[in-house]
């Protein structure tokens, strides 16, 4: 890519659990500020209410010798320059998540998204399924998806697979991940459970009419050349990227039931 931004935003918000109550509001206001304005420790003091001994020691925090410091690398932000120089594989991986971005950006349809979210929390039982690292895919699914309430597993053994499928009906709702869309097990999943009365989804990176034969909605995900062999990025990236925008539209569906979800789910993993 032509241009890759630098912020120490990361910085901050990496160190904001550290922070005190009065840091987090000087963190909040670097955090929130899209502009460039006057940031000399008595223009920001005076805007803040505190006082430049607190710069000092939020700056100190976020792990600079000081806030003279700190806001140079803040400043560097609004200050137009060429692209940092990178080496190439560094270069060739940040192009490829970028690359993929841009692909999924064009290919989220968000009345797709709508209608699917709907059909998942209509659900009375969700099975996500794939092989290899689509079956990685399906785990982190599985994991997110459960957490807002959804009574959703994920199947990645071949032969569980196909037997899981034998067991569907007009109340289940099958999501099958493969990229090239030819894995055989999630192909006889889908088809047999479709057959069976469920609904099918099929999230894939080829557009191949056919599938709608068995599939009530397609998916497509970014790809490129080799993808799956993982030697450039994780390839199940592009797969997680739109299981992601889904959740979002699925969190808006009924959102005060899903809150509630949410927040039981981080109360039983604190104890």
């Amino acid at each position: 890519m032509e241009h890759y931004a630098r912020s120490i935003i990361p910085v901050i918000e990496y160190n904001y659990e550290n922070f005190t109550a009065l840091e987090r509001t000087i963190a909040d206001f670097f955090i929130q500020n899209k502009k460039k304005r006057d940031f000399s420790a008595k223009a920001v003091s005076e805007r803040l209410f505190v006082s430049e001994a607190s710069l000092s020691r939020f700056a100190k925090k976020c792990g600079f010798r000081g806030y003279r410091e700190f806001i140079y690398q803040y400043e560097d932000t609004f200050r137009e320059k060429k692209s940092r120089p990178f080496a190439d594989n560094t270069k060739r991986v940040l192009d490829t998540y970028q690359e993929l971005l841009n692909k999924a950006y064009n290919l989220a349809d968000e009345k797709k998204f709508q209608k699917i979210a709907g059909m998942l929390t209509r659900a009375e039982k969700i099975f996500v399924c794939g092989v290899g690292s689509s079956g990685i895919a399906s785990r982190e699914t599985e994991l997110r998806f459960m957490r807002i309430g959804l009574n959703i597993n994920s199947l990645v053994d071949r032969d569980m697979i196909r037997m899981r499928a034998v067991f569907q009906n007009a109340s289940s709702l099958v999501i099958g991940f493969s990229m090239k869309g030819e894995t055989e097990e999630v192909q006889y999943m889908l088809r047999e459970a479709k057959r069976r009365g469920a609904k099918c989804i099929l999230v894939t990176a080829r557009n191949n009419p056919d599938c709608l034969e068995y599939c009530d909605e397609i998916i497509l995900v970014p790809a490129l050349d080799n993808l799956e062999y993982g030697d450039v990025i994780s390839p199940q990236f592009p797969i997680l990227v739109m299981m992601d925008l889904l959740y979002t539209y699925c969190l808006e569906e009924n959102k005060e039931r899903i809150d509630a979800f949410l927040e039981d789910t981080a109360k039983a993993l604190k104890k």
